[in-house]
């Protein structure tokens, strides 16, 4: 992509209007105030746009991470939020130093799009009390403390403060499908706050004094004491910052042709970010989805427009706080509800619960598990239960089938010989991966094979093998040799000897020479097996192979 540092500063310039009333509205919600939100909007932006990984990405703090802070404030209070940050910019580090970057192609696209549904719906209930006009009540389940701020409501209606919320959604969600370039949450929350302020609304309780910049940088919020306990919730934080950002940036390549992130470098720059964020008493950051594609759609063509994105919020700290300071709570409220509400793409979730079931169930079930449990707990049960089903969809291709051995029968044989070939051996060809989740359900049905003197079994077919695929293969072998039936193998690939050699299943395959390249030379060795122990008449002299007759394996 051609840099324009014209279209850059304009799309900056765009992202930081859009940019201001978030961040407010996460500072808010996640209990630090205000403050933190701009601060952690300019600190970790400016640094994630010098140090990160994307030209195009732009960090700061967001719905997903103020879901995880909340119950941190709760516990440990705002110094603990500040520990976790800077523990959680060190692990992120770790993470781009093992470049584990190129890992997150590995989550499922249902387990995305459920907790993308989670998060959106937490963020909603996260607002009700502020919306509602109540005092937030204590407590960390979100759907307990929505109940109980809604019993406060009936209790002392705040028509005002829901009427605030609700206009600033309608405004917001009305406003972006008909004008979507216009930044209507800055529009809407102008006009909440005028309308505050021009009829003395007391019900409006305003955002309160906000510092007139950013302060000196300080670690005197670590408490020593307390590093043991915030290693759990740094763990979260670390992850969702990851994620998310990771998530971020994908969608930043996706809107624009020739632009490729570095997922590692991205997870440098974002633990930097974090690790600087704190400092001036930012809360965690990560890579913002909705404000990265407004800065992809808006022009940005390099990193000047994230640096410049950061540096117009940083003069409206310097500048506007007195009239920052005058916004209603509820106004902002109202942004994040209708942020919440366009995090959700109906369309995607339809498609996805239309692909399979077990995307269907992966995906309502992480969106329930991010609701009720905890962020990190329900990417954690979404990716287990996501790959327990592909096990189980992978498990079903692997498939035994008896196959006619006459059709593959060296020289001439008279329909006689032909019947007692057919009645004395038996061959299964094994279609597919021969391992832990399928050896068992199908193997063991060769362990009951009667009436036979030879099993043959065409392995060409299997894709992998593991230890257990080859135990249970050699455990099959054993007993069918112990009711004096003969085993014998062909087609075995060389990637998948290791496995039976470890555990000595290619040694009993082995046993009398019972391993062949192709089928016909173990039907012909089966034959000839037959012969020996007298079940057939001595054979004919065979007939020389053609040049044009192929092997079938």
């Amino acid at each position: 992509m051609r840099r324009d540092p014209r279209r850059d500063l304009l799309a900056g310039l765009t992202v930081a209007v859009v940019a201001l009333p978030l961040a407010l509205g996460f500072g808010v919600s996640s209990g630090l105030g205000a403050e933190a939100g701009l601060a952690t909007a300019v600190v970790a932006g400016a640094v994630a746009a010098l140090f990160g990984g994307s030209d195009l990405q732009v960090s700061g703090p967001t719905g997903a991470m103020t879901v995880v802070l909340v119950p941190i404030v709760a516990r440990y209070g705002p110094s603990g939020v500040l520990t976790v940050g800077l523990i959680a910019g060190v692990l992120v580090i770790g993470l781009a130093l093992a470049r584990a970057g190129r890992y997150m192609a590995y989550i499922p696209a249902s387990v995305v799009e459920g907790f993308t549904l989670g998060i959106a719906l937490v963020i909603g209930l996260q607002q009700v009390p502020n919306a509602l006009g109540v005092p937030a009540p204590e407590g960390e389940r979100v759907l307990a403390v929505t109940w109980r701020a809604a019993g406060a409501f009936v209790q002392a209606p705040n028509w005002t403060a829901l009427g605030l919320a609700l206009g600033v959604a309608a405004l917001m969600l009305a406003g972006a499908r008909r004008r979507p370039t216009v930044p209507f949450s800055l529009v809407a929350v102008i006009a909440a706050t005028a309308v505050a302020q021009l009829f003395h609304l007391d019900g409006a309780t305003p955002i309160g004094s906000l510092p007139a910049g950013l302060p000196a940088p300080s670690l005197g919020f670590v408490d020593p004491t307390q590093l043991g306990s915030l290693i759990a919730p740094a763990l979260a934080v670390a992850a969702l910052a990851a994620l998310e950002s990771l998530l971020s940036a994908q969608v930043a390549d996706g809107m624009t042709v020739g632009q490729k992130h570095d997922p590692d470098r991205e997870l440098f720059g974002q633990g930097l970010a974090n690790l600087a964020a704190p400092l001036f008493g930012g809360v965690p950051a990560t890579g913002a989805i909705a404000r990265t594609a407004v800065n992809v759609r808006t022009g940005a063509t390099s990193r000047l427009a994230a640096l410049t994105h950061a540096a117009v919020l940083a003069a409206i700290v310097y500048a506007a706080a007195p009239l920052v300071s005058r916004i209603p709570l509820a106004a902002l409220a109202g942004v994040l509800i209708a942020t919440a509400v366009r995090m959700v793409e109906v369309g995607s979730l339809r498609a996805l619960a239309k692909a399979t079931r077990s995307d269907a169930v992966v995906l309502v079930l992480t969106a329930v598990a991010t609701v009720v449990l905890d962020l990190v707990y329900a990417v954690v049960i979404g990716f287990v239960v996501a790959g327990a089903l592909a096990l189980r969809a992978v498990a079903k291709q692997a498939r035994l089938a008896e196959t006619d051995v006459t059709a593959d029968l060296p020289g001439e044989h008279g329909a006689e010989e032909h019947a007692l070939l057919a009645e004395h051996i038996v061959a299964y060809r094994i279609d597919g991966p021969l391992f832990f989740a399928a050896a068992h359900r199908f193997l063991l049905e060769l362990s009951d094979v009667a009436d036979v003197r030879v099993v043959i079994l065409r392995m060409s077919r299997v894709t992998t093998v593991d230890a257990t695929g080859a135990l249970v293969l050699k455990d099959v072998v054993q007993k069918l040799h112990r009711r004096g039936i003969a085993v014998l193998a062909s087609g075995i690939r060389p990637g998948q000897r290791q496995a039976l050699d470890s555990v000595g299943a290619l040694d009993l395959l082995r046993l009398d020479g019972r391993e062949f390249a192709t089928t016909p030379e173990a039907i012909a060795a089966a034959r000839a097996h037959l012969h020996g122990t007298g079940v057939l008449a001595p054979a004919p002299a065979p007939r020389p192979r053609t040049a044009t007759e192929e092997p079938s394996r």
